[in-house]
């Protein structure tokens, strides 16, 4: 008797471990990764979600957590977890909430911040505790001379944008007279100087305005661009500000075109201004237009978020995937993923990325766009600008 139960108790020790190796073999089979040790991290999205500019920080989140969603569901689980950290694009802000940020020990890389001003309050905590960041839209083109290594940017810097839109103001435009103003933002500041600086002496006046959501009245500077006689306004800001500013000169009469940066590009333009005072609003982008991205972006963007891509959100998808690239190659830490972006070459749905040794984009591969609002209230690509 004592025998059969010995064969007893070793058939179910032998059909338990059997069955532990098959539910092992079905894990691994399903997640090749998890089964090697690259699961159980996060990637961050640092930018604004609420707050006057905050389309443009949701869209490059929604494009960032679309690329990781993809990366899991190919998995077979949530091998990337999404952490998200509203800095509401404030320079104020963002320094508390880089440190909540850093606080987290499975956060490998980060993808923001998307504007400038933010970028100056915030890199500084992600540089000192080794966590890289990769910005799909911060232009300000101080950012890469701040000794950081942990700072990439995957888009043209303003040295790329201003002369851009210079080029075009002159060129497309063939203004004579010019009003540059500002919103004394990094970002807005930065670019308005490019500009005036390009343009030299087709500059007949300049002026600055509060910050983008922080003022309504612009009755100032309207008589001041209208009694300048330009015939084109070129705004350092973003879209809340641009909106009303277009508003009040068409209210006033002034017939010249309203040109801007990548931070005026988003619909919440002609929200500000109403649809048929934006209209012929020119924006420029280094960036190209988001419906021309590779692959199955758009319409998987459209069918994950139910609109259309916006601006900077196919640079985010990409900016996710290098990340999702070199952790997939076993960079599971902040300090080898870091070593890893240095000789990355990753071709992605919006561009080829490769970073020169102070994290700019290699300049063989800039592109800006202008773009120009039409009826829809978006703002429909015009033309690529050469840039050199």
């Amino acid at each position: 008797m004592r025998q059969v139960l010995a064969r007893a108790i070793g058939g179910v020790a032998i059909i338990g471990l059997i069955a532990g190796a098959a539910a092992c073999n079905s894990s691994s089979s399903s997640d090749d990764t998890a089964s090697s040790g690259n699961c159980g991290y996060k990637l961050a999205f640092f930018g604004a979600l609420t707050g006057s500019a905050a389309n443009l920080g949701v869209n490059i989140e929604q494009g960032f957590e679309l690329a990781i969603e993809q990366y899991n569901k190919a998995k077979g689980s949530t091998c990337i977890e999404v952490a998200k950290f509203d800095s509401q694009g404030e320079a104020s802000v963002a320094p508390g909430v880089a440190r909540s940020l850093v606080a987290d020990k499975k956060i490998l890389g980060i993808v923001g911040p998307p504007f400038s001003g933010e970028s100056e309050a915030a890199d500084p905590i992600f540089e000192s505790a080794g966590i890289p960041t990769i910005t799909p839209s911060a232009t300000r083109v101080s950012l890469a001379s701040k000794g950081w290594k942990t700072f990439h940017r995957a888009v043209a810097n303003d040295d790329a944008q201003g002369p851009a839109a210079a080029a075009y103001i002159k060129d497309n435009l063939k203004a004579q007279k010019v009003f540059v103003a500002d919103d004394q933002s990094a970002y807005g500041a930065g670019l308005a100087d490019v500009v005036k600086s390009t343009l030299g002496a087709l500059v007949v006046n300049t002026d600055k305005t509060e910050g983008d959501g922080k003022q309504a009245d612009f009755s100032a500077l309207v008589q001041k661009v209208q009694s300048s006689g330009a015939t084109a306004l070129f705004y350092g800001g973003y879209y809340t500000n641009a909106g009303i500013i277009r508003k009040q000169l068409t209210a006033a009469g002034w017939k010249g075109t309203l040109v801007g940066g990548d931070g005026m590009k988003d619909p919440g333009l002609s929200k500000a201004s109403g649809v048929a005072a934006a209209v012929g609003t020119v924006v420029t982008c280094p960036c190209s237009p988001p419906e021309a991205a590779g692959g199955t972006f758009v319409n998987d963007y459209k069918a994950k978020w139910n609109q259309d891509a916006g601006t900077y959100s196919d640079v985010a998808f990409d900016a996710a995937n290098v990340f999702l690239q070199g952790i997939d190659a076993g960079n599971t830490t902040p300090e080898k993923l870091n070593t890893y972006l240095s000789t990355v070459n990753y071709k992605g749905i919006a561009n080829t990325y490769k970073f020169t040794a102070t994290g700019e984009l290699d300049p063989t591969l800039i592109k800006v766009w202008a773009f120009k609002f039409d009826s829809s209230g978006d703002a429909k690509s015009d033309v690529e600008i050469k840039t050199s």
